[in-house]
C-alpha cells in the first residue's frame, strides 16, 4: 500500500471515539503476547488530537493479538488532561506538559512520557497564490497581534518577491478549545516577540488580540479553507493528509525551513531531560523548524487509584511501552518524527518509575 492511500486508509476509519483492539506486550520493547488476564476488558484514554492518527494505527496494528479494547478520544490535550485527572481515563495525551496549577490539582505525580514529535504550522487560503509563502518571526507576530492587517502588506510582500500578493484582509484562525497545539504555537511566539509575551503569553488557551475560534484542527482548517484571506496554526500531519498549503517560516538561524519530519527530528535531536518536558520551539538547530514539539501520554506514576486494578496498571504500563518501541515503525508514513533514541531512553525510565502500590510495574 502507498503512503497516500495508507493515510486515507486511517482517514476514512476515523472517529473521534475509537474502539480498537491489543493485547499487551511484555517488557522493553518486546513482542506482543495475548493478555491472560481475562478481568481486563477496557482501556479508556483522552487527549491531543494531534495523536490521533498515529495512535489509530499504533492500536489498529496492536489489535492482532488482542483481548482488550481501547477506547481513545481525540477531545484536544486541555481535556485529556482534565479527564486524567478526575481518573475517568486510564491515560491522557497532551502537546504540552502539564503546568504547575494542573500538576497541583492531579493530586499526584503524573509521569510525562515522549511518545512522538511533530510540528504546527501556518496554513492559508490565498487562492490565486500557488507559491509556498515565507514568514519571518516577526511578521507572524504582527499578523497574530492584529498589526499586519492586509496580505500585500510591505512586510509580507519583502518576504515573497515575485508572488502578486492580494489586497485582501488577513482573517487570523485559532483554537477556541485548551488545545496543546495552541500553547505550542504561543510558546513560540512568546520566544521570538516581547510584546506577544507581555500581553498574551503562552498557554493551552488565551486572550487572542484578533480573530475567529474553531475547536479542534477540524475546526480551524474549517475556518480557513471557508474564508478568503484566512490563515491559521494546524499540525503538519493534518495539513498534509488534507492537501492544505503551509508556509516556510525563518528559524533562529535565519533559514526559511519547510516543516518536514526531516526538519522536526533536526529539532528535535538534544538531550531530554529526566521528566521528559522539553520545549523544542525557537530552536538552535541550523536545519531545525522552529514550531516543534514532542507529545506526552500521561499517566499517574502511583497507578493504584480508585478502582484501578493492577491487571490494568500492568495493561497500561506495557501498552505505552510498546507505544514507545514497536509503535514507532509507523511514524514517518503518517508525517509524525519517530522518537529519537534520546527519548525513547527517557521513556523507558519513566515508564520503569511507574508502580502500583509502591512496586514498580515494568520489570
Amino acid at each position: 500500500m502507498s503512503k497516500t492511500n495508507l493515510k486515507m486508509t486511517i482517514l476514512a476509519t476515523g472517529i473521534l471515539a475509537v474502539s480498537l483492539f491489543f493485547s499487551a506486550c511484555s517488557g522493553s520493547g518486546s513482542k506482543e503476547n495475548k493478555t491472560s488476564d481475562a478481568t481486563v476488558q477496557t482501556l479508556i484514554g483522552a487527549g491531543s488530537s494531534f495523536d490521533y492518527t498515529l495512535f489509530s494505527k499504533m492500536f489498529s496494528d496492536y489489535h492482532k493479538n488482542t483481548g482488550i479494547q481501547v477506547n481513545y478520544q481525540s477531545v484536544g490535550s486541555g481535556a485529556g488532561i482534565s479527564q486524567l485527572t478526575h481518573k475517568t481515563v486510564d491515560f491522557g495525551a497532551s502537546d504540552a506538559p502539564m503546568n504547575a496549577e494542573q500538576e497541583q490539582a492531579a493530586g499526584g505525580t503524573v509521569l510525562h512520557i515522549p511518545v512522538t514529535a511533530g510540528a504546527v504550522v501556518l496554513s492559508y487560503n490565498l487562492p490565486n497564490v500557488k507559491d509556498t509563502l515565507k514568514f519571518a518571526p516577526s511578521v507572524l507576530a504582527g499578523i497574530f497581534l492584529g498589526k499586519i492587517t492586509q496580505w500585500n502588506a510591505p512586510e509580507i510582500a519583502t518576504l515573497n518577491p515575485g508572488i502578486a500578493l492580494p489586497a485582501t484582509h488577513i482573517v487570523v484562525a485559532h483554537r477556541s478549545d485548551g488545545s496543546g497545539t495552541t500553547n505550542i504555537f504561543t510558546d513560540y511566539l512568546s520566544k521570538i516577540n516581547e510584546e506577544w509575551k507581555s500581553k498574551v503569553g503562552t498557554g493551552t488557551a488565551v486572550n487572542w488580540p484578533v480573530g475567529l475560534g474553531g475547536k479542534g484542527n477540524e475546526g480551524v482548517s474549517g475556518l480557513i479553507r471557508q474564508t478568503p484571506g484566512a490563515i491559521g496554526y494546524i499540525e503538519l500531519a493534518y495539513a498534509i493528509q488534507n492537501n492544505m498549503p503551509y508556509a516556510k517560516l525563518q528559524n533562529k538561524a535565519g533559514h526559511f525551513i519547510t516543516p518536514s519530519i526531516e526538519s522536526v527530528t533536526a529539532a528535535a535531536d538534544i538531550e531530554i531531560p529526566a521528566d521528559g518536558k522539553i520545549s523544542l520551539t525557537n530552536t538552535e538547530a541550523v536545519a531545525g523548524y522552529p514550531i516543534a514539539s514532542f507529545s506526552w501520554v500521561l499517566i499517574y506514576k502511583e497507578q493504584q487509584y480508585k478502582d484501578n486494578s493492577q491487571a490494568k496498571a500492568e495493561q497500561t504500563i506495557k501498552l505505552l511501552d510498546w507505544m514507545i518501541h514497536e509503535g514507532q515503525k509507523f511514524s514517518a508514513d503518517l508525517d509524525y518524527a519517530p522518537l529519537s533514541p534520546a527519548a525513547v531512553k527517557t521513556g523507558e525510565a519513566l515508564l520503569k518509575s511507574a508502580t502500583f502500590n509502591g512496586a514498580a510495574i515494568l520489570k
